[in-house]
Order: C-alpha cells, then structure tokens, then sequence
C-alpha cells in the first residue's frame, strides 16, 4: 500500500472532556495490548499507520492545555507527524526466563511514564517477545484526552483487516431483534416500555445522586487504607473460553454481559471472605451482608461503532463523530457467600436489567457536561473524583471481532485493554475476540496485593457455573 500525503487539520477547541484529562494530576491512559501470532515488524506497522491512523485529526496533533505561564485557549494544533518517534522497539533478551511477567512489569511502568506532550499523545512499543499467549506484542498507549476507550478501540480495530479477507473490515456479532408484532400490542407494549422507562430513569438517577452525593463504599480490602492515595501500578491479564460463557448464558436465559458480572461478582466475593480469612461461617456471611460495595459501569452511548465510518476518515480525511462519549451507571455488587453459585448471575441481570430499562447512562454523561458548562472545570474534576471516591471497582465489558483480523499483516492472537489514572484500587477490562475472552485486572498492588489470585478465583467462578448448569442439564448445545 503506498504511503498517503498526512492530511493536516484546522485547530480545533478541546472538549470539556478532553480538558479535564489534560488537568495535572488527572493524566489518564488507555493501554492496549495486542497479542500476534508471528513476530513482529515494526516497518510494516509504521509503514500502516503512516496510512491510517495519523489522518486522524486527533493523532497528528498536539495537545496546548492553555494551563501555563501563558494562559491561552485550550486546543488542538495540528502538527506534521513523524511516526516513526511514535513506534518504538526497544532491545530484549530472546532467551529472558519469564516473558509473562516481563510483560506485566513492562505494560506497567509504561502506563505510569509520563508522555511527552511536545508530540501527538499516542505511541505503539514493539516487543518481540514470545509469551504463553503470542508470538510477539504490541503494546498501544492513547492518552485519554484523545478519546474515550471504546472509540480508541474502534478507531485501532478499523486499522485492522480480516485474514481471510483483507480487504474486509471486521464484524462483530449484532444482537438479534425481537420478532415483529402485531400494531395494536405494538402499541401497548411501546406506551408500556416509555412508563417503565420514566419509572426506572427517576429511581436509578435519584439513588445514583445520593450515592455520589452522601454514601460512600463501607471500609474493605477493595478500598485501601483510610487517607491512603490510590494509583493503578499492577496490569494483568488471562484468556478463556466464549463458549464456556455462552454455555451459561444459555442455560440462564441472560447476556453474556450478565454471565460476566456474575462470574465477577462471584469471584470478588471469594476473594473478599479469604482477605479476611473468613470461611463460610454465619460470621463471614454477616459480615459481607452488611457491606454495600458499588462498582461504575460504563455503557457506550454512540448508536454503533461507526468501523467503517472511521476507516473512511482515516483514508480519505472524511467527517465522523468522535471524542469522549460514555455514561455510567452506579452498580451495587452482590458480594455474598452464595451456596448456589448461579445466584450471583442472577442478581446481575436483576440489577442490569433496571439500568438498561433507564436513561441513567445518559443522565451521567449529562450531568457531567452540565457541570462542566455551569460550575467549571474544576468542578468536574470534584465530581468525577467524588463517584471513584464513593465506589471500589470499575468494569467495562467491549464486545470484540468474531472472525479473526490482523494488524498490518501481523494475525491478531488476543486484544487486552486497559487504562489507569482515575484513584481506584480495581479495573475490570473485559474484551472477546473470536471464541475468546481476556480479562484484564489493572490494580494497585496496596490494595490487591494478589491480582493473580483473584483472576485465578474470577475463571474458576465460571466454571463452577459451567459444572452447575451441566450437572442440572440446563445448558443449550448450541454456543
């Protein structure tokens, strides 16, 4: 593919969005990995983002903050960008003893290094590296200013082609829609939907307003010490099975999204009773009862994912919606000692399914706006500071490729993401990728001083559902 003229921009104003992670001390990172089957060539990878991601208006630019000695507007200025200062392969033993943890402790301190703000705010490290999983990883760090991490996501999965086709942007799997009905019950079932909407849109708002305004996380082994500061410095992640997950899902009658947050929740819950070396005692069970730990989800509130779109825009310099668009809800978790194992799935979905039934993701990203235009900049920074503050896990769940694609020629093995910089002690990253699921623990290790463990406790939680749906013959064939 030759190499395209890098199309230079207009400036343009930063979103408040993009201001408040441009703040000092509010740097936030989005950390994808990328695991190949071969090893890698960084030529070729340069030689693809000189194509594509660089025409990207947000990626050949740099960030003026306007928080320095010269108070200026806040923008973007485009820039002429030499990509090879953004591909960096840095020199490695072939022969090191444990290329799992070399990664881990490399993906590490390149998420805490600070970024050199004289240049775009996005770099690709090269490592080639065998690990369990690949042949060789690629590591991307975006600066959270640039966008949020589902459209950073699919901005760097619209650089990637099928390998069967490639040609072919990748698909990924489209929810079916209900069957058709008949227009009176149409009707009734549509009035029915907007009175269950409005209802569960006033409850979840108003009870996610007083969590974020009066509750606060009771004190647990998820929250730190009092006073303490609490920074991600641990990244980590593991693969297993989609089929094993679709195996529950079907059984239960739920989404995969609510077979995952009973899988974390259920995994939480044992890891919470073991730090406080509780069995499951009347004791154990009293105490887990009474503390009410809420975790921040967050819910991408873009109609689609718009691959095709930014692939356009990538090639030809053409318009697409872009920047920080995300809500959040405030989810209870249910960290309880269950006999039945299935019930935290359960629990999930009762729960999920009264935050789907409301507008409260869009409440969130509104409020956050509001804020920002009425009170100021340092206002949200409060606000945001105050809903981690109030809360012990983040978890995102971003459905991925169903049929396998590659990276400038490099066959894609696995997709981790992550990111760090927002004070909480836990992040959940779930990402599928064909009949694969990677979970991606970002922590800090004052806090979860074993993320292994509890990544250990997560995967078995599946499959002691697995065993319970199997053993009650509950479960579909089909996966």
């Amino acid at each position: 593919m030759a190499a395209a003229k890098q199309v230079i921009p207009s400036e343009e104003p930063l979103s408040p969005f993009s201001r408040l992670f441009s703040m000092p001390g509010q740097d936030c990172f989005n950390i994808i990995t990328i695991g190949c089957k071969t090893g890698g060539n960084a030529q070729a990878i340069v030689e693809g983002l000189k194509n594509t991601l660089i025409n990207h208006p947000r990626f050949s630019s740099i960030l003026e903050t306007g928080l320095g000695e010269h108070k200026v507007k806040a923008k973007w200025i485009p820039t002429k960008v030499k990509v090879e200062d953004h591909v960096i392969v840095p020199d490695i033993d072939p022969n090191i003893e444990n290329p799992d943890q070399f990664l881990e402790d490399y993906t590490t301190n390149m998420a805490l290094s600070p970024m050199d703000k004289s240049k775009p705010l996005w770099e690709f490290h090269l490592l080639q590296l065998k690990t369990s999983y690949a042949g060789s990883v690629a590591v991307a760090r975006f600066h959270h200013s640039l966008g949020d991490g589902m459209s950073l996501m699919s901005l760097l999965l619209a650089c990637t082609r099928k390998t069967c086709d490639l040609e072919a942007l990748p698909t990924f799997v489209v929810p079916k829609k209900s069957n058709s009905r008949h227009i009176c019950w149409s009707l009734i079932a549509w009035f029915w939907f907007i009175v269950k909407l409005l209802f569960h849109t006033c409850v979840e708002a108003f009870k996610s307003m007083v969590i974020v305004c009066f509750a606060r996380d009771n004190a647990t082994p998820l929250k730190g010490k009092s006073g303490a500061t609490i920074s991600v410095n641990k990244f980590i992640h593991r693969i297993f099975s989609l089929d094993d997950v679709k195996v529950v899902k079907n059984a239960m009658n739920t989404t995969v999204n609510d077979v995952l947050l009973g899988v974390v929740q259920a995994g939480l819950s044992q890891y919470l009773s073991e730090r406080f070396d509780l069995n499951k005692t009347s004791k154990s069970r009293k105490f887990l009862d009474k503390n009410s730990i809420y975790g921040v989800v967050f819910f991408n509130l873009r109609p689609n994912r718009n691959i095709e779109d930014l692939a356009k825009m990538m090639e030809k310099g053409s318009k697409s919606r872009w920047g920080n668009s995300i809500g959040y809800v405030l989810f209870p978790l249910w960290i309880r000692l269950e006999e039945d194992t299935l019930e935290y799935i359960r629990r999930a979905k009762t729960t999920m399914d009264r935050k789907k039934l409301s507008l409260e993701p869009i409440f969130s990203f509104a409020l956050l706006k509001f804020t920002m235009k009425a009170l100021g900049l340092k206002a949200l920074k409060n606000l945001v500071n105050s809903i981690f503050s109030r809360t012990s896990v983040i978890f995102t769940n971003v459905v991925g490729p169903d049929e396998e694609i590659s990276f400038f020629g490099h066959e894609i093995s696995y997709i981790a993401a992550s990111s760090c910089g927002v004070p909480q002690g836990l992040t959940i990253h779930i990402q599928s990728y064909v009949k694969k699921v990677i979970i991606n623990l970002a922590v800090d290790l004052n806090v979860i001083p074993d993320p292994h463990h509890l990544c250990d406790l997560i995967i078995d939680s599946l499959h002691s559902m697995k065993s319970a749906v199997v053993e009650r013959g509950s479960c579909k064939l089909e996966v």
